[in-house]
């Protein structure tokens, strides 16, 4: 899966490389590790990479919170997890269950799916009011709720009318998809989200960011948190590219980026 661009949406990353600073870069990605073979060690070392790579969070699979909790106690990383995930439609009580779980254990990001299916079948009044169910658990426990279209599976209209129920329920990101789908975030999806919520709703893009061109580029369109896996690639190559020492990224994958997106 990689991101789909536009030749109008290239933006200058090398005059962006002048003015970000590594925490810049390094604040708007969310490591993930969240596909379902991956094994007690490789979770340990992948949450190890998040803090050292100073990431803004970890985002692991629910029975590995407290895990991840434990291991980035001490560190500015924080610990976040998904609900409903990867397809959406589960009952609302069940999200609201995973949500109290989870920010109990010490999850203070919490990407969650919409019901894609109501969506789909036109109940938006549902769709917001499974969106507010989950906010309003994760705002009382001092968590931020990112919620995931999966745009792979939705039309334009049904995009702007999931970021009009993001903002009336009172989410914190809407963001691109899980990572799970056919295909994951486009420059125009990214421009029609970033134009269709307020302000203060932020975007949050997942799927196909595996180079730090890719990063900068969604960055440039008003993205301010993208879901990786190639977190090493990126970091390594932007310090590498600060320093002069490297033309562009492109480095070689870790073996830790396998987590998702």
């Amino acid at each position: 899966m990689t991101i789909t661009r536009t030749a109008t949406s290239l933006p200058d990353t090398a005059a962006m490389l002048t003015r970000l600073t590594y925490r810049d870069v390094s604040k708007t990605i969310d490591h993930s590790l969240l596909r379902p073979e991956l094994d007690d060690q490789f979770v340990d070392d992948g949450i190890r990479l998040a803090a050292h790579y100073d990431v803004a969070s970890a985002t692991v699979r629910p029975v590995d919170v407290e895990r991840a909790v434990a291991m980035l106690r001490g560190t500015d990383v924080k610990v976040g997890t998904v609900v409903g995930f990867p397809h959406g439609n589960h009952l609302t009580d069940a999200k609201v269950f995973e949500t109290r779980r989870a920010v109990e254990q010490g999850a203070l990001e919490i990407d969650m799916v919409i019901q894609i299916a109501a969506l789909k079948s036109g109940r938006d009044e549902d769709v917001r009011a499974d969106i507010a169910a989950v906010v309003d658990v994760a705002h009382a426990g001092g968590a931020i709720v990112k919620v995931i279209f999966e745009n792979a599976y939705l039309t334009d209209d049904e995009k702007i009318r999931a970021c009009r129920a993001t903002e009336a329920a009172g989410g914190d990101f809407v963001k691109t998809s899980t990572g799970f789908a056919p295909t994951g975030a486009t420059h125009d999806d990214l421009r029609l989200m970033r134009a269709n919520t307020s302000a203060h709703v932020a975007v949050k893009a997942a799927g196909g960011i595996r180079t730090l061109d890719a990063l900068l580029e969604v960055m440039a369109l008003g993205v301010t948190r993208v879901g990786a896996t190639a977190t090493k690639t990126i970091l390594d190559d932007f310090r590498a590219r600060k320093e002069g020492t490297l033309p562009s990224s492109g480095s070689a994958s870790s073996p830790t980026e396998q987590g998702a997106y």
